[in-house]
């Protein structure tokens, strides 16, 4: 199959790769369903330290905002592109109508690709699936 991307397949192989760090550190802080369960010890706690709230938990794994930004970095082809091989790679279009799907993801683009593709918990597996059916 002979199609000419905006984006190259190495890039979105690298997306992927991506999408499956991100994938992959939000499965790993769930275990058995449940998010880091917190114990306290009643010894330790006093009424020393007084704050207005909760300090929101700071996360070194800057992978999420990095792909974020990679993905909303993309101009209207390349990001309509990375949407109709997703949608190639989840089975809603055949390779064969990639042009069409292109032209689909285009003129749905209402809000962030990001936060869409984002959304997707198997977007990695969709991005390679998408460019191994179209041969890239």
């Amino acid at each position: 199959m002979d199609i000419n991307l905006t984006l190259s397949a190495d890039t979105i192989r690298m997306l992927a790769q991506k999408a499956r760090a991100v994938s992959t550190a939000l499965n790993d802080s769930f275990e058995d369903g449940h998010e880091g369960d917190v114990e306290f010890d009643s010894e330790t706690l006093t009424d020393a330290h007084h704050h207005d709230g909760l300090a929101e938990e700071e996360n070194d794994d800057m992978s999420d905002e990095e792909l974020r930004e990679l993905i909303e970095d993309l101009n209207v082809d390349e990001a309509a592109e990375l949407v109709s091989i997703t949608w190639i790679g989840r089975g809603d279009f055949e390779a064969a109508d990639f042009e069409q799907a292109t032209q689909e993801a285009r003129e749905r683009a209402v809000g962030s690709t990001a936060k869409y593709l984002l959304g997707m918990p198997m977007l990695a597996d969709y991005l390679e699936a998408g460019l191994d059916a179209l041969e890239l």
